[in-house]
């Protein structure tokens, strides 16, 4: 008999229950196979995802906890230091963890839908902390667009997106990097910008090429230490880009 490797998170993951709200579900999944961002496929036990209704009336997966999801928020959660903004709520163990680093003194969560914060809050979520970590936490119903911190922010992690990429992606951080004038940006799927942005000009990715590019978008992204982040972000563009490249500048 075959023994089957099953996915071990590295982050806490708070306890679900299947709920539906408005055009809002939370579902949970027994045992299913997911490749990571960056790490090959395993079995995933109880893996849980909010969806939400589209135009078209099918649901959407807009987060979940699988390794895919996981793995493209832990290096955020983890470097994570001072006065974090976190846009977006989705199920909570993202801003969950943020708040468990001890180098976190608070943590800004800013969510613009109600059913959302209410899902989170049904569900008791957040209390499933400390009740020192808890009080890192401050939750703002508000446009991650349009907000702006009443006090300094050492990191903005903006994770508001149905998809993993888009065309304007780094457009919209910028918008939210100048009301919140962070210290440092991580936001979800810059990896994949990296990527594009290397190929299409030409740009070796090693750790200089990966300054370069950075350097490139203005934006005072995030690198985290103590990983091959170049390699990293060529395992996530291998698995994810699904031929999303840029065309060459050359």
């Amino acid at each position: 008999m075959h023994s089957v490797n099953i996915y071990k998170p590295n982050m806490f993951i708070p306890t679900y229950a299947p709920i539906e709200r408005t055009d809002w579900r939370i579902s949970i999944t027994e045992m299913v196979l997911c490749k990571g961002y960056w790490s090959p496929a395993l079995f995933c036990q109880n893996m849980v995802a909010l969806l939400r209704r589209g135009a078209d009336g099918r649901m959407e997966t807009w987060m979940s906890t699988s390794p895919m999801e996981l793995e493209s928020q832990e290096l955020g959660c983890q470097a994570a230091t001072g006065h974090v903004v976190v846009m977006g709520m989705g199920m909570g163990w993202a801003v969950a963890n943020t708040a468990l680093n001890p180098a976190v003194t608070r943590v800004t969560v800013v969510e613009y839908d109600p059913t959302v914060l209410g899902i989170i809050r049904e569900l008791g979520v957040l209390e499933q902390l400390p009740p020192d970590v808890q009080a890192k936490i401050h939750i703002v119903q508000g446009d991650a667009y349009e907000y702006r911190p009443d006090q300094p922010v050492d990191l903005l992690m903006p994770d508001i997106w149905l998809w993993l990429m888009n065309d304007t992606r780094l457009a919209e951080v910028g918008q939210m990097a100048a009301n919140c004038q962070p210290r440092q940006i991580y936001f979800w799927g810059q990896e994949m910008e990296i990527a594009r942005h290397a190929r299409a000009r030409n740009i070796v990715l090693n750790d200089a090429g990966v300054r370069r590019v950075i350097d490139g978008f203005g934006l005072p992204l995030l690198v985290p230490d103590g990983v091959d982040y170049p390699d990293l972000i060529a395992k996530a563009a291998e698995g994810w880009m699904n031929d999303r490249w840029l065309p060459s500048k050359f």
